[in-house]
């Protein structure tokens, strides 16, 4: 049997390395200083971009990429900050994301939170709410998966702790050429991960640089 992975995908940070603002809201979901539209105006132009309503769209690499992230994908793994803006014990259960009725990940999805909730599902997506170590969660993951590989769909906070749980197999970040300043660093420089990481690195005409990371060999 084929390894099972666990694989960031389409990861959008600036040129400084930020993925994320601080003080996140129902309305500012990246956080106040954040405009996502300038991290992910590269996938928004593409052809497969799955939100497009209009004919046409950018092929080449960032299609391509696009059009990645969900292959052979059977479960996503994400923070907490991920799903919603709410914060400690679940008091309203009525929020069930931000994604409406037909959340895009038609997999089941782990949400990690110290403060346990019953899964639901909506369309085709199953949300798991899990409390435990990165290896623990990565297990469960995988098993829902059913031989597919797990995407780890980020923020921040929670690629960092499976990257220092030495977890991560593949990853994926676009970095936008535009310098936030100030939020959730990824890294400082992406030469932090060459310890354990090939790295190609393809400038895109969109004006994003795709970073693409794979696991060197485990002695």
């Amino acid at each position: 049997m084929a390894q099972q992975l666990l694989r960031v995908q389409n990861f959008n940070v600036s040129s400084d390395g930020i993925g994320a603002g601080e003080d996140q809201t129902l309305e500012h979901p990246f956080g106040h200083a954040i405009d996502p539209g300038k991290l992910f105006a590269w996938a928004g132009a593409t052809a497969s971009w799955p939100m497009r309503t209009d004919p046409g769209g950018s092929r080449g690499l960032d299609d391509y990429l696009t059009r990645d992230y969900d292959r052979n994908i059977g479960a996503e793994i994400m923070g907490r900050n991920k799903f919603g803006p709410l914060r400690g014990p679940w008091n309203d259960h009525e929020w069930r994301g931000w994604w409406g009725d037909e959340p895009p990940f038609r997999t089941p999805v782990f949400v990690l939170t110290h403060h346990k909730r019953p899964s639901f599902t909506l369309s085709d997506t199953t949300f798991h709410f899990v409390d435990g170590d990165p290896a623990a969660v990565l297990a469960q993951a995988r098993e829902a998966a059913q031989g597919k590989d797990v995407r780890l769909g980020g923020g921040v906070t929670t690629i960092r702790e499976f990257l220092d749980a030495d977890l991560v197999d593949t990853m994926h970040v676009a970095v936008s050429p535009v310098k936030l300043g100030a939020g959730l660093r990824l890294w400082e420089s992406p030469d932090e991960l060459l310890d354990r990481f090939h790295l190609d690195v393809v400038p895109s005409p969109s004006g994003v640089t795709h970073h693409l990371f794979w696991r060197k060999c485990r002695p």
